[in-house]
């Protein structure tokens, strides 16, 4: 276990009691807090109370749903990692989520194993950065501060996630250069990539609203068929 694991508090957004103890349980088995919200405006409430290292929240809650619950959450705090569990397994619903500021998705039903893995994901790529680790690049008119975890663009300034900023730091330590989808799913989120996990593609959309002049005609990060994406 990691030194500082135990001093680390997951909060779960979730209303079945059974999920809420099973989750509790395994999470606390690995050494971390739990705290949890049986409904969306409670959670929304906890998260700025208890400043929690990532939040898991169901995408069907008793009074607002999983999608206005991560989108509240992101007004007041636009760097907690959030991931979502969702029964819903449609590309739609996913994108969707990660428009409204989640990070990760993990679709029910799912193993322990699985969202233990995500969340130790989620962890690393939430540690700080290193002294030694490029703190800022520019990207056409864009500028990304990696040690504040914002873009600016135009005079306005953009938060970027966690997986945000590395999938940036990827594409830039490899610009000019194709980088595959297998390659980042692996060396970004931990996972293999499969023909219908759209991750990286989701997030590349994100990326492009806010670096892109134009994210419907990109300039900076395309898209190579059949092979992956380049940042230029």
């Amino acid at each position: 276990m990691p030194p500082d694991q135990e001093h680390r508090t997951i909060l779960i957004i979730e209303d079945e009691p059974d999920m809420v103890y099973g989750l509790t349980e395994a999470f606390e088995f690995e050494g971390y807090r739990t705290e949890f919200a049986d409904n969306g405006r409670q959670g929304v409430k906890l998260v700025s109370e208890l400043r929690p290292d990532i939040v898991i929240v169901d995408l069907m809650l008793p009074d607002i749903n999983g999608y206005s619950v991560t989108e509240k959450i992101r007004e007041s705090d636009p760097l907690v990692p959030i991931l979502i569990l969702t029964a819903k397994s449609q590309e739609s619903d996913k994108v969707r989520g990660f428009d409204a500021g989640a990070d990760d998705y993990v679709t029910k039903p799912f193993s322990v194993a699985e969202l233990l893995a995500r969340v130790r994901a989620l962890f690393r790529r939430s540690s700080p950065v290193h002294a030694d680790e490029i703190q800022k690049i520019k990207v056409g008119s864009a500028e990304i501060d990696f040690s504040r975890h914002v873009l600016v663009r135009n005079r306005k300034r953009y938060p970027l996630s966690f997986y945000e900023l590395e999938l940036l730091r990827l594409l830039n330590e490899r610009r000019g250069d194709v980088v595959s989808r297998d390659e980042i799913l692996e060396k970004i989120w931990g996972i293999r990539s499969s023909p219908s996990n759209r991750t990286v593609d989701n997030f590349i959309v994100k990326l492009r609203k806010k670096i892109e002049d134009h994210s419907d005609s990109p300039r900076h990060i395309l898209t190579i068929y059949g092979q992956g994406y380049k940042l230029v």
